[in-house]
């Protein structure tokens, strides 16, 4: 997808500079025609004269050239540009990024792009993980940029953490992946899902709780797919180890409870088309929650539980004619039947069920099997498949209902 692509290629202050030389090479390799632009202090780390030999272009670092006064055109450079790279990305241009500073060619190219932009931090770990950092990259989020997460491992500063700039081959597969997710039509274009993702946790103490092996890959799977169609995806996920989805198209909202997951869906349901309630809540909580660390006795404990509130049946009740919802089941025995009880009991569109007795289809994995019931009875049943396949049925399934209804 990159063959015949122009990319601009931003080189900030970093150690992590030199693999900027191996990204040219590899973007060059793909076919795509790449100019590079660098900060000041970038030339301390790599020299123009490499990436201008790699490249094939003269490198760009000033507003102008004080030799004979040309101009360097921000504004032609970001028309110019299928995609903006900015690899590494230090913690200072990040911070002027999201605040608006132009005070280099690097930041007012970016300000002048018309085209997706994708950053790739690069920094000491208590430097990523400060909240200043933070909170400069979820604006960058909020304005469409694409944020590749940094990896874990050794610093140059010999400590050990989460700032390694991702690699070069994976940054390359990063935009080779948003190559093709332009290319496909924006079917749900306009449209705001919201879907529901991963476990919830119900406290027993302050240090127990009550949960479940799901890992949220589903939700997750179906959140990017939604976006890659062109939906703005309110995500609401329980606790996961799943990165912060890159699609600046989902809003990711992190909860713990069932109740925080419920209260997070409500709000969200008013303004939304189509509501996929993925995730594996709870059924049951704790009817009181110890202030201390329940010490161990000889003796049996008694934990008394209460029901939670079901999200699906809740969000079901209030759907409107101009809005769907659709529901998951995970079922041992009876499957069919208690599967198909669900769909009208909640008022849903249909329902995905999983069979956990079905090899390959339980939490934690890659893959899932599923089947689709309807209210009417009809039955659609898949094969084993990865779950960013399953996303696709699901969705695909949506989209034919809607037009049905139509």
């Amino acid at each position: 997808m990159l063959k015949g692509k122009h990319i601009l290629l931003g080189i900030t202050g970093s150690i992590a500079a030199y693999k900027a030389a191996m990204l040219v090479r590899l973007l060059s390799k793909a076919g795509a025609e790449v100019k590079v632009l660098m900060t000041p202090m970038a030339k301390q780390f790599i020299t123009p004269l490499t990436m201008a030999t790699l490249s094939k272009h003269p490198i760009l670092v000033d507003f102008y050239n004080p030799e004979n006064g040309d101009w360097n055109n921000h504004v032609s450079l970001g028309e110019w540009a299928d995609y903006y790279l900015i690899a590494p990305a230090s913690a200072n241009t990040l911070a002027k990024m999201a605040t608006g500073t132009a005070d280099n060619l690097v930041l007012t190219t970016y300000l002048s792009a018309r085209c997706p932009v994708i950053v790739a931090p690069a920094m000491d770990f208590a430097m990523f993980k400060h909240s200043t950092t933070q909170q400069n990259l979820e604006i960058l989020r909020t304005n469409g940029v694409t944020i590749i997460q940094p990896t874990s491992g050794e610093l140059a500063s010999g400590l050990e953490g989460e700032g390694r700039m991702e690699e070069p081959e994976n940054i390359v597969a990063c935009l080779d992946k948003l190559g093709q997710q332009s290319s496909k039509k924006k079917t749900l274009a306009g449209l705001k899902v919201l879907i529901t993702a991963g476990p919830t946790y119900e406290a027993i103490d302050p240090v127990r709780f009550i949960g479940n092996h799901s890992s949220g890959k589903m939700g997750y799977a179906l959140a990017e797919e939604a976006a890659i169609r062109g939906a703005e995806v309110t995500l609401i996920s329980g606790p996961t180890h799943l990165p912060t989805p890159e699609n600046s198209k989902i809003k990711l909202i992190p909860v713990t409870t069932a109740d925080e997951m419920l209260r997070a869906s409500e709000k969200a349901f008013d303004n939304i088309t189509i509501a996929i309630c993925c995730a594996a809540v709870a059924d049951f909580t704790p009817i009181k929650i110890a202030a201390d660390k329940i010490k161990r006795k000889k003796n049996e404990v008694q934990l008394l539980l209460k029901p939670t509130i079901d999200i699906a049946a809740t969000l079901g009740k209030k759907k409107k004619k101009n809005q769907y919802v659709i529901g998951f089941a995970l079922e041992i025995e009876n499957e069919i039947v208690n599967a198909q009880r669900k769909i009208h009991n909640k008022n849903l569109d249909f329902i995905v069920l999983n069979f956990l007795n079905d090899n390959g289809a339980g939490f934690g994995g890659d893959t899932n099997k599923i089947t689709l019931l309807y209210e009417d009875g009809q039955q659609k049943k898949f094969k084993l498949k990865m779950k960013s396949e399953v996303a696709k049925d699901i969705i695909n399934a949506i989209e034919c209902l809607m037009t049905n209804k139509k």
